[in-house]
């Protein structure tokens, strides 16, 4: 079975990647939560999840194939989540984030020379950070899409986490041909207004 990290953290916006689990899952994913600290994290839904390894606990040569990070409130960036995602982008593993969470890639150094996404803007880092603390992102390598895929690293909007998720299931050719993606696709995001 494949193996996919999650990173999770109080306050993160766990509607922004539970499809994405969903559908891992579904295609023969093992979903592995981790975190900073051995202890029970309560996501801005009230819902609560327990990682299965703190991050310090995950090798970075492992057979997993990746870390996918949420958006939401959760800031804080140690030095071992920092070394986890600069491990796994050179050693080519997926390394995906959705709507605040690319600013995790950003402060790891990715996005100097990778088009990304992001939800989080100027403005809005100033508002959640107490005007304190330097803008995280590069301006010369911001694409304004929903979802931005290039190499390895996969960004999007936290409104487009249906695509998101499809894109990350995309780059690992999950689907069978293009009529398979457009089903799943279009499975989540039917027209109804």
């Amino acid at each position: 079975m494949r193996k996919m990290l999650v990173y999770i953290a109080d306050k993160m916006a766990d509607f922004e990647i539970s499809l994405t689990c969903n559908l891992l899952g579904k295609y023969g994913w093992e979903i592995i939560p981790v975190a900073y600290e051995n202890a029970i994290i309560t996501a801005s839904s009230g819902l609560q999840y327990v990682p299965r390894f703190t991050i310090s606990e995950i090798s970075q040569d492992s057979d997993i194939d990746g870390i996918i990070i949420p958006g939401g409130f959760h800031f804080e960036q140690r030095e071992e989540l920092t070394n986890l995602i600069q491990a796994y982008y050179h050693t080519g593993k997926l390394t995906a984030a959705i709507c605040a969470g690319p600013q995790y890639l950003a402060r790891a150094g990715l996005l100097e020379n990778t088009h990304y996404t992001t939800t989080m803007t100027k403005e809005s880092h100033k508002e959640l950070f107490s005007g304190s603390g330097e803008f995280p992102f590069p301006e010369k390598t911001y694409i304004e899409k929903p979802v931005v895929r290039d190499g390895t690293v996969i960004t999007a909007k936290g409104v487009a986490f249906i695509d998101f998720s499809i894109e990350i299931l995309d780059y690992f050719k999950a689907f069978t041909d293009e009529s398979e993606k457009r089903e799943i696709a279009l499975r989540y995001q039917p027209s109804t207004y």
